[in-house]
């Protein structure tokens, strides 16, 4: 990774941050405007990822490119990386004034993760993740939850629903990649989808959550992997270690029920209906 490091990566992010940060207003609603049905975007997510592209090009001239708000650029050469950027994760909290979102990075190697960084500015959160370097949180060392019972474990969630209720509801911020990265500082012990998503909604946060010693697959228990980082992927389970079995079985019926309807993806207008009844 020629000229990449974690303390480098860093400096981008929080500059990328501060950025983010003049478009924000906390405890009020802001403006947006929807790229597709029910996919909101704001000035703040297109200036965000026009500075990281310009920023992380630096680091590697080489990488490739894909994000959810820019064309993408393939890799120059054989083994090159590929960042896979969500310039603003959790784009409905950003809007409605709350902390809960996230600039996410990853850069990948033949479809793994070798860095991975969030970084929430409203909430002062920076995660850092080095390929078998561990992960950490403001620097320090992060250890995944060590849940052993599905019963009981810790869900980021508004609402569970009845086939739920043995598990239990905790703060839910609006971004996918803050949930999971809950997981691996032991906030929470499981997050689980339900829909079609895509690389730069899981790879940075996917990183963070293995270094921390957590276990996440698609919703069907397959491992992630982003050679073909374009292409959809269905669902999500990160979780403890101990749980992952459990928490697979119990979401199995409804996860193939889901396939079976949408064996493709989810348009983005149906893909926002199943948001809040396809979690656990």
């Amino acid at each position: 990774m020629p000229g990449i490091d974690r303390a480098s990566l860093a400096d981008v992010l929080k500059q990328a941050g501060a950025l983010a940060m003049q478009g924000f207003d906390p405890g009020r609603t802001g403006s947006g405007w929807e790229k597709a049905p029910n996919q909101p975007v704001t000035e703040s997510d297109i200036a965000v990822d026009r500075f990281l592209r310009d920023a992380l090009g630096d680091l590697d001239p080489h990488a490739g490119w894909l994000s959810e708000e820019s064309h993408a650029r393939p890799a120059e050469g054989r083994g090159a990386g590929v960042w896979i950027v969500d310039p603003i994760d959790g784009t409905r909290d950003f809007i409605r004034g709350r902390p809960g979102w996230a600039l996410s990075v990853a850069y990948c190697v033949d479809g793994q993760p070798q860095l991975g960084a969030l970084y929430a500015p409203a909430r002062a959160e920076l995660w850092l993740a080095e390929a078998g370097s561990g992960a950490q949180r403001n620097g320090k060392t992060i250890i995944a939850s060590r849940q052993e019972a599905l019963i009981g474990a810790r869900v980021p969630t508004a609402q569970l629903a009845k086939v739920d209720r043995a598990l239990v509801a905790v703060d839910k911020p609006n971004s996918i990649a803050l949930r999971m990265a809950m997981v691996a500082a032991d906030e929470a012990d499981l997050v689980a989808t339900l829909r079609w998503g895509h690389a730069w909604d899981v790879a940075a946060a996917l990183l963070i959550a293995q270094e921390s010693g957590a276990l996440c697959t698609d919703a069907l228990g397959k491992a992630m992997d982003f050679k073909d980082s374009d292409a959809p992927i269905f669902g999500l389970l990160c979780s403890a270690k101990g749980i992952h079995q459990a928490a697979r079985a119990h979401l199995e019926s409804r996860a193939q029920t889901v396939l079976d309807s949408h064996p493709h993806g989810l348009s983005a207008a149906a893909m926002r209906r199943h948001e809040d009844s396809d979690r656990v």
